[in-house]
């Protein structure tokens, strides 16, 4: 089976690439990889076992500290030297930007949401301290904090995001406070918009 085939032939596998891809740097032991990526325990050997078959991926033992001492563990980090990253980075981009449309439905039952915007990595700007402001009244913050975690496990990136009432944001807005300038001021898009300002 070639590289491509073993790559995509998953939905697990799709969230450990965007996990891998978007954070190089990062070594992660497997518990993390099951919280942030929301793949079962019982799926993920397989899954890690194919990246690290096709060299996307290498393992190292780690050392953790806890209460009892210091334990060995292994944690998997992209491999620098792996030939295809950049075109798989760009096409999980092109997927992830194409994500942002559904982003009104997620929100529905979250309270009366009446601005949404996103920026950042939403529109790959990853230079916006900002990824996604949500205005609203009687805004539900468990259920939202619930659908960023899920965002964040669909794209295999945190996800930094703002919650304002809309009566504090007109208020800042109407300020010029620098954090509502730093969002309208740089490229970002309205999802949805019912607030006048």
């Amino acid at each position: 089976m070639d590289i491509l085939e073993k790559l995509f032939n998953s939905r697990y596998r799709a969230k450990l690439l965007r996990l891998f891809v978007f954070n190089p740097e990062d070594y992660f032991k497997k518990l993390e990889i099951c919280k942030r990526s929301k793949i079962p325990v019982s799926n993920l050997r397989k899954e890690l076992n194919t990246l690290l078959a096709v060299k996307l991926i290498k393992e190292k033992n780690v050392i953790v500290k806890s209460a009892a001492g210091r334990k060995r563990v292994k944690a998997w980090q992209l491999d620098p030297m792996f030939p295809l990253t950049a075109n798989i980075r760009a096409l999980l981009n092109a997927d992830f930007l194409r994500q942002r449309a559904d982003m009104a439905k997620r929100f529905k039952n979250c309270g009366k949401v009446k601005l949404l915007v996103v920026s950042g990595v939403f529109i790959s700007d990853e230079d916006r301290r900002l990824d996604l402001l949500l205005v609203g009244d009687k805004l539900k913050k468990n259920n939202i904090d619930n659908i960023i975690k899920t965002i964040e496990a669909d794209v295999g990136r945190e996800i930094t995001y703002a919650i304002l009432d809309s009566d504090e944001f007109l208020y800042r807005n109407g300020t010029s406070d620098k954090f509502i300038r730093d969002i309208f001021d740089y490229p970002h898009e309205r999802i949805i918009d019912k607030l006048i300002f």
